[in-house]
């Protein structure tokens, strides 16, 4: 599917949603519960991974990205992969981001249900180690009486 449109059928069911009121239990971000990664498409090949977590921090702590890059030249393949703290946060980007301009360039922002980090290399430095080691879970705080 065409990702432009695949962006506007994110945004008709948004809206369809908010009209009907549908509850969060049974949204179709629902699905989505146990992963707060999102993949994000559509970037102009200059944004560095600090330009993609100025953009997104904006919704909630980021706390790790994969901006895809090209293995002998280093350069941006122009999407990348993004883990907020709180999944609920993965919503907002998801609801908010998708159809977005970022210097001239309409990206896409969508759910990603399983991640799967890349392979460890030689050329990773400690921090970089640790957190794959560690992974990026979800952390959803847990539902209150005042929730619903």
């Amino acid at each position: 599917m065409n990702p432009l449109r695949q962006v506007r059928l994110i945004r008709e069911l948004n809206v369809q949603e908010a009209e009907l009121g549908v509850q969060e239990a049974v949204s179709w971000h629902a699905q989505y519960k146990d992963s707060a990664w999102i993949f994000v498409g559509g970037l102009h090949y200059e944004l560095t991974e600090g330009d993609v977590i100025c953009v997104f921090s904006q919704y909630g702590e980021v706390v790790n990205i994969n901006l895809v890059r090209d293995k002998r030249t280093g350069k941006s393949k122009g999407f990348c992969f993004l883990c907020f703290e709180d999944q609920r946060s993965t919503i907002l980007a998801v609801d908010n981001f998708s159809g977005i301009k970022i210097k001239g360039r309409t990206i896409r922002v969508d759910h990603v249900a399983n991640y799967r980090p890349p392979k460890e290399s030689e050329d990773w430095d400690e921090v970089t180690r640790a957190l794959h080691a560690q992974g990026c879970g979800v952390k959803t705080p847990p539902h209150t009486s005042s929730d619903s």
